[in-house]
């Protein structure tokens, strides 16, 4: 996707004026989603040991930012892609019980990243969070009742800024709807992943996507998602498979599909060996992290990430992420934004 510069606008506030709303915005989302998910906040890793399993992998073939530590004896460590499953070791190692979970902000580097634009960064930074569930909770009904509360945080936060600063309206639907990528692929045959996104966010103004990692009825994935974290092969219908998915919204300055959340139940030993099978990555079930999960000594968990940028971009109405983070752009980028007065921080 190229920069999009949408037709007449024009930031509403200033540099100072921005970043004191940056942190408003993010002071009244985490109080809101500590207290309707009963998290407590923790610090967390920028980087972890290479070989232990506790990296996020993403699709595989995404390269971590790697570095030897001197006083460690040259042990090599990489800078995390997320926390997906640091934090479920986190929960097992503070001994959290059922219904208790973290959260934490979460720094990371994807070089790799594809497009530098108005919603893509090689900065990424979210509120990683999680929470332990019981065994019985692994269902649709329980996950749904997340993503509301979820939902719920955002619009709230929505709204104390609209008190604060009247010139950003609220404008999110008051319920988000829920699709499974299987009626997705029903609903508009042909279609790509994105397409299918555009049409369901601005149809329904908010939407959970549902199933994202597994293969659809036409043979294919919506979206690549790890093996070892987020289960997208359990059974939740007749038909549809995923206990987890996306958060997306339609962002009405862009005009396009926004996303600000991935999130699902976690893997089991069964579920993990079976997307370790499928991705052919089996390998990974002897390294440190993996052998906890199949000996049982990690709990059932739920959790995922929200972008905090992204967050921030949407309910301050930014056109580019760049307004709110300080981020790497291309001179190409830098440009177009500097003659349709767009502020890069």
């Amino acid at each position: 996707m190229k920069t999009i510069i949408p037709e007449g606008y024009k930031a509403t506030m200033d540099i100072c004026q921005t970043e004191r709303s940056i942190k408003f915005t993010k002071d009244h989302f985490e109080q809101a989603l500590a207290r309707r998910l009963n998290l407590n906040r923790i610090t967390a890793p920028l980087f972890v040991k290479v070989g232990t399993g506790v990296q996020d992998n993403l699709n595989g073939v995404e390269r971590p930012v790697r570095f030897q530590a001197k006083a460690d004896g040259n042990t090599e460590y990489e800078i995390v892609h997320s926390l997906a499953k640091w934090k479920r070791l986190a929960l097992h190692k503070y001994g959290f019980n059922n219904g208790a979970g973290i959260y934490t902000d979460m720094n990371a580097i994807r070089p790799d990243e594809d497009t530098l634009d108005n919603i893509h960064s090689v900065y990424v930074d979210q509120w990683d969070w999680e929470r332990v569930m019981a065994r019985e909770d692994r269902n649709l009904d329980y996950l749904k009742a997340v993503v509301r509360d979820i939902y719920s945080a955002i619009r709230e936060t929505e709204a104390e800024l609209a008190d604060v600063f009247p010139h950003l309206a609220a404008t999110l639907p008051k319920d988000i709807a829920f699709v499974h990528t299987e009626d997705l692929v029903r609903r508009y045959p042909g279609a790509t992943s994105w397409q299918r996104e555009s049409a369901v966010a601005k149809e329904y103004g908010a939407v959970f996507i549902i199933g994202i990692g597994g293969k659809m009825p036409d043979g294919t994935i919506h979206d690549g998602r790890a093996p070892d974290y987020d289960d997208w092969t359990t059974a939740t219908g007749p038909e549809t498979k995923g206990l987890n998915g996306d958060i997306f919204v339609w962002n009405d300055i862009l005009q396009i599909p926004f996303e600000l959340s991935s999130m699902g139940i976690r893997v089991d030993a069964d579920t993990m060996l079976l997307q370790l099978e499928i991705r052919g990555c089996l390998d990974r079930k002897d390294l440190p992290w993996h052998k906890l999960l199949l000996s049982g000594e990690l709990p059932q968990t739920i959790g995922g990430g929200i972008g905090q940028s992204r967050l921030c971009m949407l309910l301050l109405r930014k056109a580019h992420i760049g307004e709110v983070q300080v981020g790497l752009w291309p001179q190409d980028v830098i440009d177009a934004c500097s003659a349709a007065g767009i502020p890069l921080l």
